[in-house]
């Protein structure tokens, strides 16, 4: 008898959550996972000012840092899922249940806890230097790194992060040893670059683009599979002989259990988000050229990324064994 008022008491709110009038009923929180200044924040924000203007409700970005995107991510899991809290998500949301499983610890939340709603942009990462580095070339790096195994550090925004596992899958196919000095979001991680507490960094184009053309940071390559429209000088790692292929792409996640109608209205606003004249000039300007997916291609993009991400973490192994 507990169980079936359970399911009917269950069932009453689902369908009030169906019914209700959805955004009337108060702000949506568009949650990010880092602090302010990265990709992820760098989307959430214009995407913020066109959905409010579409869904005529206020839009609230909440970011919410912590163990490489882990606390947000998990936050927005266990979110209620009324579309009232949402996720603007980097890459690394695929990678971090598969890192804990690595490192023997139970997953902060599991990627079926999350509906793929629609990708908006992705991006190759970018290995950057600070402008005044004496490596001039991926060669540089790599020749100096062997010299001096371990002696060369890098930022990243945390342990398994979408700007950590890039580095470590150069340093997996270029054989050498770098010093990882973890952040707590990709906005800290390129202040640390730009002030000089590290030698260089994986990031996504929109927070680099600006140093690199003001002259204040040197990008020696990307990991696309062609370059980067922005920055066509820079040649790409698998030019350079380099087997390595990441994009940092950024995507808006709902809670398992929102309710499809609310779904579905949520996926026609970013449609047309993505389409607003405002919002493209702002991601451009920010050098995030958008890569619109709706939802099914977004669904099938998201798990092929998943499983050879999972595969990626499982090669780079526990980050504790390395140091």
């Amino acid at each position: 008898m507990r169980i079936l008022a359970c399911l009917s008491l269950w069932f009453i709110a689902t369908v009030s959550v169906a019914q209700e009038a959805w955004p009337t009923a108060r702000p949506i929180n568009l949650v990010v996972a880092f602090p302010p200044g990265g990709v992820a924040d760098l989307t959430a924000r214009p995407m913020a000012v066109a959905l409010e203007r579409i869904l005529r409700q206020k839009v609230l970005v909440e970011n919410k840092p912590g163990a490489g995107g882990a606390v947000g991510n998990g936050f927005v899991a266990r979110a209620r899922p009324d579309g009232y809290t949402l996720l603007m998500a980097l890459s690394s949301v695929s990678i971090l249940p598969e890192a804990d499983r690595v490192n023997g610890k139970a997953p902060g939340y599991t990627l079926d806890q999350l509906v793929p709603v629609a990708l908006v942009s992705a991006d190759p990462t970018v290995l950057v230097v600070r402008a005044e580095s004496p490596y001039r070339s991926v060669r540089d790096l790599v020749e100096a790194a062997r010299a001096n195994p371990g002696r060369i550090n890098y930022a990243s925004s945390g342990y398994y992060s979408a700007l950590h596992t890039p580095m470590e899958m150069f340093s997996l196919a270029t054989g050498v040893k770098l010093f990882h000095i973890p952040y707590q979001g990709g906005g800290p991680a390129v202040t640390a670059i730009l002030g000089g507490q590290v030698e260089a960094l994986a990031s996504g184009p929109g927070p680099v683009v600006q140093h690199i053309k003001a002259g204040k940071l040197r990008a020696l390559a990307s990991w696309g599979e062609k370059r980067h429209p922005a920055l066509p000088e820079v040649p790409t790692l698998k030019e350079l002989g380099i087997d390595n292929e990441f994009y940092i792409w950024a995507g808006m996640f709902a809670p398992a259990g929102t309710p499809e109608p609310v779904i579905r209205q949520l996926r026609d606003a970013v449609r047309q988000a993505v389409a607003d004249p405002q919002f493209r000039q702002v991601m451009e300007g920010a050098g995030q050229p958008i890569q619109y997916l709706d939802q099914a291609e977004f669904r099938v993009f998201f798990e092929k990324d998943a499983k050879k991400m999972a595969d990626v973490v499982r090669q780079i192994g526990r980050v504790d064994e390395k140091k």
